[in-house]
């Protein structure tokens, strides 16, 4: 991995949490609040954040995924966990590990540690 793929899967790590929070706040906020009383006006502004910033991660991932050559399994865990309330939490720190091993593989590549 170069430095460029670390950039890419830390472009997707600063997304994934704002997307996983912004989902369990339109099912609680948005969803459940309009149900049991008159707040309705948060409805449309978080569903659209919450679809920009899908839109967004999905995009992100995509971009991931063509930088890594990641397999299909990979990616697709990782867009499961986008569906999930919280699930980009835990994808964040995966995502983490990921970023920090190829900072690392690209240090020791531009240091001449290993041959790429």
């Amino acid at each position: 991995m170069d430095i460029k793929t670390a950039t890419a899967l830390h472009r997707l790590r600063l997304i994934s949490v704002p997307e996983a929070l912004s989902f369990p706040a339109l099912l609680i906020f948005g969803s459940l609040l309009s149900r049991i009383s008159d707040i309705d006006f948060l409805m449309m502004p978080l569903g659209v954040l919450h679809g920009i910033l899908f839109v967004i991660y999905a995009v992100l991932l995509l971009d991931v995924w063509s930088k890594t050559k990641w397999p299909f399994k990979r990616v697709a865990f990782f867009f499961v966990l986008a569906l999930l309330p919280f699930g980009g939490l835990y994808g964040d720190k995966v995502l983490k590990r990921y970023e920090s091993e190829a900072i690392i593989a690209s240090r020791a590549r531009r240091e001449g540690v290993v041959n790429a």
